[in-house]
């Protein structure tokens, strides 16, 4: 094998690191944040529903790939003009954090409609048994509802989970040096296919190992059928 060969196979080998890293952090971050999201959305409080509702239709209305440009010019953008007004202030933003921010942002958006449909699909008649058993309200919710809504939502977060690893790529919009960017890079430098086909088998790995995680998840959880 060519040295030329072995530098591109090192490169993507640190591209699929760094897809990797992309893809764990925008899961511990999203999943955990959909849960106050999802509560927000299904307030009584009207004002505080109206308000998680709107952010839901920003986030899930607009591209992610204008998200992560937002999240990572943003900032800057806004310290620029405070300097113009006459502030002192200073900004250094990281192009690998603003990428898990934006990405993290946009992924609990989702997971939280995931949650509130498995949470309203609930039948009314377990809160109110539960609250005769003497149960409170966090009692109930954390013992009694949400290991159901877990087996419920499996599926769906699965299919989002899945669609993560494929969006990983898009941080390359912000120079973020992912897996894909770097076949790209090789590709032409190559002017070969193979860099990009490698790319290919690796976001195909990634989905049949998450898809693999999903299935079992999901039979563990068989006995609240």
């Amino acid at each position: 094998m060519s040295d030329r060969y072995i530098k591109m196979l090192h490169a993507m080998l640190n591209g699929s690191v760094t897809s990797l890293q992309v893809f764990l952090l925008t899961l511990l971050f999203s999943i955990p944040l959909a849960l106050p999201i999802a509560m927000g959305r299904m307030s009584k409080n009207k004002v505080l529903s109206v308000i998680t509702n709107v952010f839901l239709l920003i986030i899930r209305g607009t591209p992610l790939m204008l998200q992560l440009l937002v999240v990572y010019f943003g900032p800057g953008l806004f310290v620029r003009w405070l300097v113009s007004q006459g502030f002192d202030v200073s900004f250094k933003w990281n192009r690998f954090v603003a990428a898990i921010v934006a990405l993290a942002i946009n992924y609990a958006a989702y997971f939280a409609e995931i949650y509130r449909g498995g949470i309203e699909s609930i039948p009314k008649g377990q809160y109110e048994a539960s609250k005769v058993l003497g149960y409170t309200s966090g009692q109930t919710f954390f013992r009694i509802i949400l290991p159901q809504v877990i087996k419920r939502i499996v599926p769906a977060m699965g299919n989002e989970v899945i669609t993560l690893v494929k969006d990983t790529a898009l941080v390359s919009v912000i120079g973020v040096s992912e897996l894909l960017m770097v076949a790209k890079e090789r590709q032409g430098a190559l002017f070969s296919f193979v860099p990009l086909f490698i790319a290919g088998v690796f976001y195909f790995v990634m989905n049949w190992i998450v898809s693999i995680g999903f299935q079992k998840l999901e039979k563990k959880l068989g006995y609240y059928n």
